[in-house]
């Protein structure tokens, strides 16, 4: 399935382009990373349609600020599973059924640092957290219901190894790790959508370069390279070269959680709103073991194996 569409869009859509007319009254959605960056401006689309979005959040406060009235906001940490139980106990106690589950939330290129069990973070937030979270909601993913994973062209550095998913034997290299988290994101999608075909479907998404929150623990001498900030220090915009504003940005993932074209297909890698090419050297498209079958399913045991999580 991983051929594209030939969609009419392209890197300068918007995700109200995307979303158009469509109307999402009576579908519920819950977006983790929601406030802020891409997350908001997908929630912003989503609840503009007519969604009802939930949004689950480290610092709630900040996140009420952040959205008003566009979100509910409930309080839950990635990084602790407790609270990832006590949020979806919430959903099911009230009967509240999802349409859509998008997992934006994510961090970059971090420090080390683990977590309780001593799992490698950008692994651990990026994956195991989203895993986790899946699976404590999958009882109540309604019939006809999209996920949609947020990865990025970070898949793209090598060095994924099942192996040593928490750098216990190499150096922990940030941008490894990194790379290893994103492509996780995407074997994750392929072993989802194994799972709930043709029910519930699932895709991943790189939604471009975003230079927002994700980039906080870079410094400006790692930034020059990108070439991502204007001599103003305002973020570079040029979407013909993947650098993108947030309602750019924002698109594949509306367009992976709305777009009728994608009906009957899943376990896809998508950018630029359409299904994206295999590339094995061009910069774009999703490399083959991103989406490999049978690499996803050994990382879906590891994951089961380090969250005591299935579905």
């Amino acid at each position: 399935m991983q051929t594209p569409l030939n969609t009419p869009y392209g890197p300068a859509t918007t995700a109200d382009d995307v979303a158009g007319t469509i109307d999402l009254t009576g579908k519920t959605a819950v977006i983790t990373g929601g406030a802020s960056g891409l997350g908001l401006e997908t929630v912003r689309v989503l609840a503009a349609r007519g969604a009802r979005v939930i949004v689950p959040a480290r610092d709630v406060v900040a996140a009420r600020e952040a959205l008003g009235d566009l979100a509910d906001v409930r309080a839950m940490d990635l990084m602790d599973p407790p609270s990832i139980s006590a949020f979806a106990g919430q959903l099911r106690a009230e009967g509240i059924r999802l349409d859509l589950l998008i997992l934006s939330a994510g961090v970059m290129a971090t420090p080390l640092f683990r977590d309780a069990d001593g799992h490698e973070g950008q692994f651990a937030t990026n994956h195991l957290g989203h895993f986790r979270l899946t699976s404590a909601l999958w009882p109540v993913i309604n019939r006809g219901a999209r996920v949609v994973v947020l990865s990025s062209r970070g898949h793209q550095i090598p060095g994924f190894d099942l192996t040593d998913l928490d750098f216990t034997r190499r150096p922990y290299d940030k941008w490894l790790a990194y790379g290893q988290a994103k492509t996780a994101n995407a074997l994750f999608a392929v072993a989802l959508d194994r799972r709930g075909a043709p029910d519930v479907r699932v895709y991943t998404v790189h939604p471009g370069s975003v230079l927002g929150p994700l980039a906080r623990h870079l410094s400006e001498e790692e930034l020059a390279p990108f070439d991502a900030v204007n001599p103003d220090g305002s973020p570079r915009i040029d979407p013909a070269r993947d650098m993108k504003s947030p309602q750019q940005g924002a698109a594949t993932m509306v367009w992976c959680a709305t777009a009728p074209e994608l009906a009957g297909i899943g376990g896809v890698y998508c950018e630029d709103c359409d299904i994206a090419a295999v590339e094995t050297e061009r910069r774009a498209g999703v490399r083959p073991f991103a989406i490999d079958p049978e690499m996803a399913e050994a990382l879906w045991k590891a994951s089961v194996e380090m969250t005591g999580c299935d579905i």
